[in-house]
């Protein structure tokens, strides 16, 4: 249910259940009142005396349509006596404050009483007379001749009759009893329906304040309150996993200038150690100073490549540089890129083996410049780890339903399985030797994060024939 149903509900019921209650228990108060204290009386008695002053009223009407001196006939007073009679009722006609005609034994003090009774339409005022109350109606009828007629009409109320005043009074009191009761329950019910969740809601948000994430935000109350909390609990989700890729980020970071302050230290302290050979004189020939000086060139490229890897990489990592894609015949592109190593793996005695199993052209969407540092870093790193003197390299291009792979496959010694899920982190190999392989340990990762910029993705499984698969898998276009 709704918060808007729920509410509009609650307010009828505060409004309708006093009121229920309250007729139903006034109707059984009369009846057991009659029972208990009045065998006569009942509701249908109630009723009956409830009609005495519609009576009153259709008499008084009846006289005033007439002419008024038609009062003081005998055979209209005495019509006027049959009507009352059905309720026990009597009659009393004064002219000029002299009493004219009396249906009953009164005295003067009686008379006067009853001209003095003023008892207007709905009044429960009653006049008693010999130990009697009487209900007293009067209508003043205007003479042509200035003389003023007093009717008075008169119906016993019973002794044992409740009063209209206390029968209210109860009313009064049993609705007020019930509507404080029903407002009690309803407020409970509301309680439980509203304010309990907001209150849960509340102590959620006083936990994420204090930066604890771990308290699960349930779904409960009505449907706008159910929504509320899927949404902060929505936010508490989205804002644990910030929290956790910061501190993750942060993780990296720290690893990532640990392992760069690792991998250039190794070039720089070889260049180090040369330059101070030269100085000491260590190499005290042509031949010796040239050889040193070749070893410091060559580790200074390798801190150069590192710098370069690792600016290419955090620009990638913050997608600060944008993809030039255009569209490409996939076996064509491949076969020209691979071109261009050949003879590098050729002069390391690396056989490289192309083979194209697509059933016809396909094309792809892709920065030439970008898939070619791929390619380029997956077959060097490859190379590294192949034997020597009979190392291959297995380069295959399929097809699937959506998308085309392309499979380097060398014949190295392999990768552990325990390591295939981390080899395209940053800085990783599965030997954790940095000192016995060349290169910034970046490769994989660049890789990685330039084919998923395609849409694409990365991942390396163990070669049935030994080595080791890296498989790229990219939309077609």
């Amino acid at each position: 249910m709704n918060l808007k149903k729920r509410l509009l509900l609650a307010n009828f019921m505060t409004a309708a259940f006093p009121l229920v209650i309250t007729v139903l228990l006034t109707l059984i108060f009369l009846f057991f009142y009659g029972k208990l204290f009045d065998p006569n009386l009942s509701i249908d008695r109630y009723q009956q005396l409830s009609n005495i002053e519609q009576q009153f009223f259709h008499h008084q009407q009846n006289l005033l349509e007439g002419r008024p001196e038609t009062i003081e006939e005998e055979g209209n007073q005495q019509q006027l006596l049959d009507q009352l009679e059905r309720i026990d009722g009597e009659l009393v006609i004064l002219k000029n404050d002299q009493l004219l005609f009396s249906s009953g034994d009164f005295t003067q003090i009686d008379v006067a009483k009853l001209s003095q009774a003023e008892n207007p339409l709905g009044s429960n005022d009653q006049v008693m007379i010999n130990n009697i109350s009487y209900m007293v109606r009067s209508v003043q009828l205007n003479y042509p001749d200035g003389a003023l007629a007093q009717v008075i009409l008169m119906a016993p109320v019973p002794d044992t009759a409740l009063s209209l005043n206390v029968v209210l009074s109860f009313m009064v009191l049993v609705f007020l009893i019930s509507l404080i009761i029903t407002n009690f329950f309803i407020s409970q019910q509301l309680s439980q329906t509203i304010l309990q969740p907001i209150q849960h809601l509340q102590q959620a948000a006083g936990e994420i304040s204090k930066g604890n994430l771990e308290q699960e935000i349930l779904a409960e109350g009505d449907q706008e309150l159910q929504e509320l909390c899927r949404d902060l609990e929505m936010m508490r989700i989205k804002l644990k996993e910030l929290i956790h890729n910061q501190l993750r980020y942060e993780d990296n970071r720290k690893m990532l200038i640990t392992s760069m302050s690792h991998d250039l230290k190794t070039p720089i302290t070889s260049i180090k150690g040369y330059v101070e050979g030269i100085l000491d004189g260590v190499a005290n020939n042509p031949e010796k100073i040239k050889k040193y000086l070749n070893t410091i060139v060559l580790k200074a490229d390798q801190v150069d490549q590192l710098i370069d890897d690792l600016l290419l990489f955090s620009k990638l990592d913050l997608n600060q540089i944008p993809f030039q894609l255009e569209r490409v015949t996939i076996s064509d592109y491949l076969k020209s890129v691979l071109a261009e190593h050949e003879l590098e793996l050729e002069r390391k005695k690396i056989k490289l083996f192309y083979h194209n199993d697509l059933d016809q052209e396909q094309f792809i969407f892709l920065d030439r410049e970008k898939m070619k540092r791929v390619v380029m870093n997956i077959l060097d790193n490859a190379a590294k780890y192949v034997p020597e003197g009979y190392g291959e390299i297995h380069v295959r291009l399929r097809e699937t339903n959506t998308g085309v792979i392309i499979e380097f496959r060398d014949n190295g010694a392999g990768i552990r399985e325990k390591d295939l899920p981390f080899i395209f982190d940053r800085f990783y190999r599965g030997d954790q030797a940095r000192t016995d392989r060349k290169g910034s340990g970046l490769g994989l990762a660049i890789g990685k994060q330039i084919v998923e910029g395609h849409q694409g993705r990365i991942w390396a499984v163990p070669a049935t024939e030994g080595g080791t698969s890296i498989m790229i898998s990219l939309c077609k276009g």
